[in-house]
């Protein structure tokens, strides 16, 4: 199989900027072997060249290699570790020592705190207004001062 050199006055197919399509082209300029700008000879659009693109076929691309699916885990109960610590601490809790809440009261880390809804807690972090409390059904964010 011979291949032509190409050379400027040449035909090529090319990717009109200005079409949109693949046409012909007449070679204006090269930089050594390699083609640089073309005029598209359907619209006389004068621009750098650009290859046409070749349709890829389901023949062309390597088959896709699908991954084993991994095995499912379940997720751990994001509340699981919450309810131990509530399980080993309130044999500890002495509940006549539970200062009732109220939202504009200052509490301090570990002081027990009734709530009227969720029971007796204990506080675990305070930030600012707000204080993080472990109840039975779990961590709580609470407003305090």
């Amino acid at each position: 199989m011979t291949s032509k050199t190409l050379s400027a006055g040449d035909t090529i197919d090319a990717r009109c900027t200005r079409c949109r399509d693949i046409s012909n082209h007449t070679i204006v300029a090269m930089v050594g072997e390699k083609v640089v700008r073309v005029e598209c000879n359907t619209c006389r659009g004068v621009h750098n060249y650009k290859e046409p693109k070749v349709p890829k076929t389901p023949a062309d691309k390597p088959a896709a290699r699908k991954k084993a699916a991994a095995p499912r885990r379940t997720k751990k109960d994001p509340g699981a570790a919450d309810r131990e610590e509530w399980a080993s601490l309130s044999p500890t809790m002495d509940k006549a020592r539970a200062v009732a809440y109220a939202m504009n009261g200052s509490y301090k880390v570990d002081a027990l705190v009734s709530h009227p809804t969720f029971g007796i807690g204990i506080v675990k972090i305070v930030r600012g207004n707000k204080c993080e409390i472990l109840f039975e059904e779990g961590m709580k964010l609470l407003r305090c001062q």
